[in-house]
């Protein structure tokens, strides 16, 4: 049971576990750059109906999503390697934090491509139409039209995902990276004080956490100023109605004398 609770130690703990921080930011911002990546790889097929690469994607999200993220650390440290051995291909001196960051970007991926396709299809279809017919190729369509409106759309999912991921992190320690639960659980081993690590640990990552909201939390007001009324000034503002759609009739059908 370990020895009788002592809030000295509390504070002590604080520093020690603090010096492993920056690792398990870096897991973060590792996995969440990744499983951007991966979610758009996974969304675009579902978007533009891709066939054979639509079902694929489907059968990554639904793995994905539906497994625990220990068990996925497990397959990807353990059955990774063997997979690739059938291609003569040795990853065994990879270092063991590069299965970390890939395991976590392929989870959190999963979940960033069902944002992704949610936030794109939510942006109005007439906009995009009106961005053909303004001359603009799909791409630039996508990238002028939709993705700033879906990026603003996305954000705060994006925002309670990447929270979820710092808590995830905790489970790195299961295959031997130091990160701040692998040191809380080495010191409460040592000191034999294990309220004291681990609440020492929830402190921790409650600073980190609420941090990192209030961060999220300015970014997402930034992205979303313009729906805000007052909050956009300018000489050539547009109205709320005039949308791409209309300019682009406009155009077509000539600018009055």
């Amino acid at each position: 049971m370990g020895l009788p609770f002592d809030i000295s130690y509390v504070f002590s703990f604080v520093p020690k576990l603090a010096s492993t921080l920056l690792l398990t930011l870096g897991i973060v911002a590792g996995s969440l750059l990744s499983g951007l990546l991966f979610g758009l790889i996974a969304a675009l097929p579902r978007l533009y109906r891709i066939p054979v690469l639509q079902q694929a994607s489907v059968a990554y999200a639904s793995f994905f999503r539906g497994t625990p993220i220990l068990i996925q650390l497990f397959l990807i440290y353990y059955g990774l390697p063997e997979l690739l051995k059938m291609a003569h291909i040795d990853v065994t001196r990879t270092p063991v934090l590069v299965f970390v960051i890939l395991t976590y970007g392929l989870h959190t991926g999963a979940f960033v491509s069902e944002t992704i396709r949610g936030a794109v299809m939510a942006v109005d279809r007439g906009q995009v139409e009106a961005a053909y017919a303004l001359g603009m190729t799909g791409p630039q369509a996508f990238l002028r039209i939709a993705a700033p409106q879906a990026l603003a759309i996305a954000v705060p999912v994006l925002a309670n995902q990447t929270l979820a991921l710092l808590k995830d992190t905790s489970l790195a320690f299961t295959l031997g990276v130091m990160e701040m639960s692998g040191k809380a659980q080495s010191l409460a081993r040592i000191t034999q004080h294990f309220l004291e690590a681990y609440l020492a640990l929830a402190l921790l990552y409650l600073a980190v956490a609420f941090i990192l909201e209030k961060l999220l939390l300015a970014a997402e007001r930034r992205l979303l100023r313009h729906e805000r009324p007052g909050e956009a000034s300018g000489r050539f503002r547009l109205r709320r109605g005039l949308t791409l759609r209309k300019l682009a009739s406009g155009l077509q059908g000539g600018t009055p004398s």
